[in-house]
């Protein structure tokens, strides 16, 4: 059921001032002011409960080769409104989300040129959005952006969880530090080993980027609804603390292509002096638009295993089906090669998973490196590398869809691209056809190494188009999209519901590199998941990998700690990652991700501090089942867990997961307890949790 309120009342909605206009949020503790200074400069403000947290920012372009899109404006007109309504997502962390903001719409007109600008505000009751639109006007159609003026005037030191701007990865670990600070680390933190790099020329930080100032004022600064337009990184003036908008270029130096009777996407700022409510927005979703996908019944939030983890454990397994790296596709008959013995996507083994799926209530199993054409290890900046629709020998495509059909169980196709994407967008069409023509109705797509168009990075405007082209044609197939490499993402699940998820950050086969830190998924939902859920493919039970042979990484967290991640890292598509046989050693702990829920009517952000723990309550779709999360970083602690949220006068039986007593991250993390007790409304649990640990609960009646 959806509720509308929209009205036009402006002696409600604004004030009109000698030095400019100012619009406040619903419930009157955010207060913009917009103004055009010297020079016909656009400006604006932001105060949060009487608090300055926005001094004047500047707004605008400039256009390629130097023309002003920033200066000499007057204002032309200014429309207000407000606008109070509800919807349901197709999935969600919450069953109805409510959009409740105030708006400005300033029209602006250059003096000289007659060029015009509009910028929109809105002003939710935990932030602000806003985005410039081009209007359809006689002397200005198309035009190229050489920059953009956006900026975010701080004025002052904040604390910020950052990872350094680069245009073809969001994979590098998250350092907290004061924003002064971050010039004297940047150049270490971008010694990273990545796949693909493209560092920003300039002191700039990616976003969504979180800040807390040292009075307890929360900010989180990112943006919403990106199509047809470079992502947005923060330039970074240490000295003044204003914080600038740095758009992805391409490599020709182009910061983006405009028509006019376009728009920007939407900068905004998640703003309050809680934390809790910094997971609990919904100011990015709600700015964008609604589904464009009419009938969603074939949508489903999932949970999967895979032939996947092995690859990493160093026990062996391989993508690749042979050695023979002179391989040419279209060119080779895979059947006259000699096959490694090693190649994990062969029928026999895939069909174990499918049986293991199938007993433990799972809905699908991913399987890469099943198709031609992983045996070319130099495959970087090649264009044509993979076959979308041809198996390797040892793949019985027909064979393993009638068996997993038989299971009630679903394969999840696997495309990497390794970044070839115009390769990719020629096999598109044919590669979904196989897919529906053979079952499968999910896909995980990969982008691996530098981008075909050699002339773009994953991030510019062009690589944007191609994200959301793959979503809109997958839709048509009815196939949900999981990407991997892809730009962060900025709320289009709204509009694509069937873009399930995206990785874009650093998941959890960084884990075997020893490559997280205990606080990583501390600061995850603060910054890379405010955009969106993300396939983090928690669940390892066997943190130390040493047991499978050469590989020496151990996991940053405790057993229980995994547990939790399934909570406190929402995606409606969650992984069971580990191999069958270490579930098989722990049934006991395992039936917690048997249990959990993917797809949710509430959730509650119990207790929450960026970097240090998140503890979060979330009740399953269409059930009187309830499940908790809590983590912490390597600093142990005592959580409360405040059941608040149950009905009253009811009463549950609650089944919690807990570390040890001896168990911390990296002595003993495989240590944990499960033990039961009655719970009520009123009641309060006390819950200790080892250093890089968590805990989980079940709740049920």
């Amino acid at each position: 059921m959806k509720k509308n309120i929209v009205c036009f009342c402006m002696s409600v909605l604004f004030v009109i001032i000698t030095n400019g206009q100012v619009v406040s949020s619903p419930n009157n503790q955010l207060k913009l002011n917009f103004q055009v200074e010297a020079e016909g400069v656009p400006y604006y403000s932001l105060n949060y409960k009487d608090k300055t947290i926005i001094k004047e920012s500047q707004l605008g372009f400039v256009l390629k080769p130097s023309y002003s899109y920033f200066s000499e404006f007057k204002v032309e007109g200014i429309d207000y409104s407000t606008s109070n309504k509800s919807w349901s997502p197709v999935w969600g962390s919450n069953k109805e989300i409510v959009d409740h903001y105030n708006e400005m719409l300033v029209h602006l007109v250059q003096n000289k040129t007659g060029w015009k600008l509009d910028i929109r505000f809105r002003l939710f009751d935990d932030g602000l959005g806003f985005r410039y639109e081009f209007p359809v006007q006689k002397d200005l159609r198309h035009f190229t952006i050489s920059s953009e003026k956006t900026s975010f005037n701080l004025g002052k030191d904040y604390k910020a969880f950052w990872i350094p701007a680069d245009y073809d990865t969001n994979e590098f670990p998250i350092t907290t530090s004061n924003l002064s600070e971050i010039s004297k680390l940047i150049d270490d933190v971008r010694k990273e080993p990545l796949a693909a790099k493209a560092p920003s020329a300039t002191l700039a930080v990616q976003a969504p980027l979180m800040l807390k100032s040292k009075d307890g004022i929360y900010i989180n600064i990112h943006e919403a609804a990106l199509t047809n337009f470079p992502a947005m990184t923060l330039n970074v003036d240490e000295k003044n603390f204003i914080l600038s908008s740095n758009l992805t270029p391409d490599k020709n130096g182009d910061r983006g292509f405009v028509q006019t009777g376009s728009v920007s996407p939407w900068r905004t700022m998640i703003i309050s002096n809680d934390a809790r409510k910094i997971l609990s927005s919904n100011l990015i979703v709600n700015l964008n638009e609604p589904s464009k996908i009419e009938d969603t019944s074939w949508i489903k939030p999932t949970k999967y295993i895979g032939v996947w983890w092995e690859y990493f454990t160093g026990g062996g397994s391989t993508w690749a089906y042979s050695d023979d790296q002179d391989i040419r596709i279209g060119q080779t008959d895979y059947g006259t090669l000699k096959p490694n013995g090693r190649h994990g996507a062969n029928t026999r083994h895939v069909k174990e998973y499918i049986d293991f799926a199938s007993e433990n209530g799972f809905d699908a199993v991913l399987v890469e490196g099943w198709n031609e054409g992983w045996e070319d290890n130099q495959a970087y900046r090649k264009e044509h590398i993979y076959s979308f629709t041809k198996a390797y020998p040892d793949f019985d495509v027909k064979e393993l869809q009638a068996y997993a059909k038989s299971k009630n169980v679903k394969i999840i196709m696997h495309h990497e691209t390794t970044s070839s994407a115009i390769d990719y967008e020629r096999q598109l069409k044919e590669a979904f056809q196989f897919m529906k023509d053979n079952g499968y109705s999910a896909v995980k797509t990969g982008y691996v190494g530098p981008i075909i168009p050699r002339s773009e990075y994953h991030d510019s405007q062009w690589m944007v188009n191609h994200y959301t082209y793959v979503a809109e044609t997958a839709a048509k197939y009815h196939i949900m999209v999981n990407s991997h490499e892809a730009v962060r993402p900025t709320g289009l699940y709204r509009t694509y519901p069937n873009w399930i998820a995206q990785e874009s950050a650093r998941g959890t086969e960084f884990e075997s590199f020893n490559g997280n830190r205990p606080d990583h998924t501390t600061i995850l939902p603060f910054t890379r998941l405010i955009g969106g859920p993300m396939d983090y493919t928690p669940g390892i039970f066997e943190g130390d990998l040493s047991v499978y042979g050469t590989n020496k990484a151990r996991l940053s967290t405790t057993l229980a700690k995994q547990l939790a991640l399934y909570v406190t890292m929402y995606s409606p598509l969650q992984m069971a990652a580990d191999l069958i046989d270490n579930y098989k050693k722990y049934p006991d702990a395992f039936q917690f991700i048997k249990d959990v829920a993917v797809d949710w009517d509430s959730s509650y952000i119990l207790e929450a501090e960026p970097g240090d723990y998140i503890t979060i309550a979330r009740k399953a779709k269409n059930k009187e089942e309830w499940f908790v999360g809590s983590i912490t970083d390597e600093n142990s602690r005592e959580a409360t867990v405040d059941l608040s949220f149950l009905p009253k006068g009811q009463k549950f039986e609650a089944v919690i997961y807990k570390d040890g007593k001896d168990a911390s991250w990296n002595h003993n993390p495989k240590s944990y307890e499960i033990s039961r007790q009655n719970v009520k409304s009123n009641t309060k649990l006390k819950i200790k949790v080892a250093p890089g640990g968590g805990f989980a609960i079940s709740i049920k009646s």
